[in-house]
């Protein structure tokens, strides 16, 4: 069963849509419709406000921690078509923007912290753009036409050894790139790099409705991949692989309303679903592949990740 540990009053003016847990659990970013992020240090049961970080002039839709040995690194993105990449420098400043889409930015993840500083950005422009960070310069990589009508999410694959990837067929030093994106045309993608480039490796049909969020399970296990995806048809899939070519899907189960997001555990066993039911369950698999709920916990004050405006 799980309790709520801790409430935190965020002082938003407007609907929250995303709040995150830095690498230690010790931070909380939120961001908002108000335009602004907030920044709290979470001790013992309380919060106090670190940070009001104001930059973007839209909604804000999500926050994306880096690791920390990146220093106090934080990513927003919004309807303005922004990314700004904040850092704590005695004070939390904005050390980068990208203004690279030609709408609502909805997406932002960071790369295993193996393959250096690197976020992937979707936008309802239906491109995704891949920032990489060297010394003190940003480049820039484009997944045009990534999603038609627009891209939702992104999720990157974890740092898998190269020797351990049966789609590699000539031993490297470093792991294999992949990303997995879900969009508006009903479809979850895997990228993989190639050179100086992306290239789509997969294209998994199950959803008969705009994907919303994906979500990378940690990995489990040299020769084993999974991959978690929701959507507008009220429906969770689980896609797992022991090759990264094909890929098995599995309905995890059938919701009476909206689902919005999907969260893996740290270990990669429990799955969290939230959804337009102002609900969040945690799902794990039995020995049988069977998916069942564990535990359910209605939201306090409404669908608090609804992000319905987004590819507006």
């Amino acid at each position: 069963m799980v309790s709520v540990l801790n409430t935190v009053d965020t002082g938003h003016e407007d609907m929250i849509h995303d709040a995150e847990m830095d690498y230690y659990g010790l931070r909380l970013a939120t961001c908002s419709s108000d335009n602004s992020v907030k920044i709290f240090d979470l001790k013992n049961g309380t919060q106090s406000l670190v940070a009001v970080l104001k930059g973007h002039i839209g909604p804000v839709w999500q926050v994306a921690w880096a690791h920390p040995k990146f220093g106090n690194l934080l990513a927003s993105c919004s309807y303005d078509r922004k990314v700004i990449i904040w850092k704590e420098l005695g004070e939390w400043t904005k050390i980068y923007e990208h203004a690279g889409h030609d709408s609502s930015v909805n997406s932002v993840a960071w790369a295993p912290h193996e393959f250096g500083l690197i976020l992937a950005c979707g936008s309802s422009d239906g491109s995704v753009s891949i920032l990489a960070n060297t010394g003190d310069t940003w480049h820039m990589q484009k997944i045009t036409n990534a999603h038609t009508i627009g891209c939702n999410a992104v999720s990157w694959c974890p740092a898998v050894d190269s020797g351990a990837d049966p789609s590699v067929t000539q031993q490297r030093n470093e792991p294999v790139k992949r990303l997995a994106t879900g969009g508006c045309d009903n479809l979850v993608k895997i990228w993989k790099e190639d050179g100086d480039r992306w290239i789509e490796e997969n294209k998994l049909e199950a959803h008969s409705d705009w994907v919303r969020d994906v979500a990378w399970a940690p990995a489990v296990g040299p020769s084993r991949a999974a991959l978690a995806s929701c959507s507008q048809d009220r429906r969770v899939v689980v896609w797992t692989s022991n090759d990264y070519t094909s890929w098995t899907p599995n309905v995890l189960n059938v919701f009476d309303d909206v689902i919005w997001n999907v969260s893996w555990s740290l270990t990669g066993g429990i799955l969290a679903v939230s959804g337009g039911d102002n609900k969040v369950s945690l799902w794990r698999e039995n020995s049988e592949g069977q998916w069942a709920c564990i535990s359910e916990l209605n939201k306090d004050q409404g669908n608090l990740n609804n992000p319905d405006q987004r590819a507006l």
